[in-house]
């Protein structure tokens, strides 16, 4: 069953880490891009806007385009 629509606090639980914006980026950065899409897809829409202004205001300005391209 796909996880969807989850909040922040509850995709911490669940993944077992204090940020999970933090974690999704890591995935991204690993190479993991599919896990990734999953884990933006659990997020509800508020909570993915959050993801996106998080990106810019703790994400490398080189890699906020390829995380917001693999969003969509």
């Amino acid at each position: 069953m796909k996880r969807r629509s989850k909040t922040i606090a509850q995709q911490c639980k669940y993944y077992e880490v204090d940020n999970i914006f933090e974690y999704m980026v890591s995935v991204f950065q690993y190479g993991n891009i599919s896990a990734f899409g999953e884990l933006y897809k659990e997020l509800n829409r508020k909570d993915r806007k959050e993801f996106i202004l998080y990106l810019f205001s703790e994400v490398e300005p080189i890699h906020i385009q390829e995380i917001i391209l693999a969003t969509i």
